[in-house]
């Protein structure tokens, strides 16, 4: 396994639109096991493909406390959802802040797991907003699109200062 370059906001990348998975194969389940492997290490609780310079339709995500319980969503789409709520969100390309989210609270999302294999989930809360959130990066959006132009600007200038002083 290898730890992947994470890509930080404001890079265009993070902006490109994922393509679907058209197989599941060996090349595919060592993406997988190496995005987890990054997560983890960042340290967080999702990670789209895109985040990590890949273009597909790809997400890996363990809200568990333990950090034992991975899940692989590839070709994940929200078939239907419920209620709304607001959630504190953070993203690992956007370090360092955090910021309130309305979310659907309940989703049902299906795609192909890690053999793929077709599947359906239910779910609710920090899963539910997590889905969401990894979902929003395969389509080139990030959590700060969510947010007013003044709060995006903010952010867009401090992390540009970041990258400015870690170079």
């Amino acid at each position: 396994m290898a730890l992947l370059h994470i890509l930080h906001y404001p890079d265009p990348r993070l902006r490109l639109v994922s393509t679907p998975v058209t197989a599941v194969d060996d090349a595919i389940r060592q993406l997988l096991d190496d995005m987890l492997e990054t997560m983890y290490a960042a340290p967080g609780i999702g990670l789209a493909a895109p985040q990590v310079d890949v273009t597909k339709r790809i997400i890996v995500i363990d809200t568990s406390s333990k950090g034992d319980a991975p899940l692989c969503l590839i070709n994940p789409e929200i078939v239907s959802h419920e209620g709304v709520g607001m959630f504190e969100e953070g993203c690992l390309s956007v370090p360092g802040f955090h910021e309130n989210v309305e979310r659907a609270q309940q989703i049902k999302v299906r795609g192909l797991d890690r053999d793929g294999q077709p599947f359906e989930l239910e779910a609710e809360g920090l899963l539910a907003v997590c889905i969401q959130h990894e979902i929003d990066h395969l389509d080139g959006k990030l959590f700060v699109d969510y947010l007013s132009e003044i709060k995006r600007n903010r952010i867009q200038k401090k992390m540009e200062k970041q990258r400015r002083f870690s170079m």
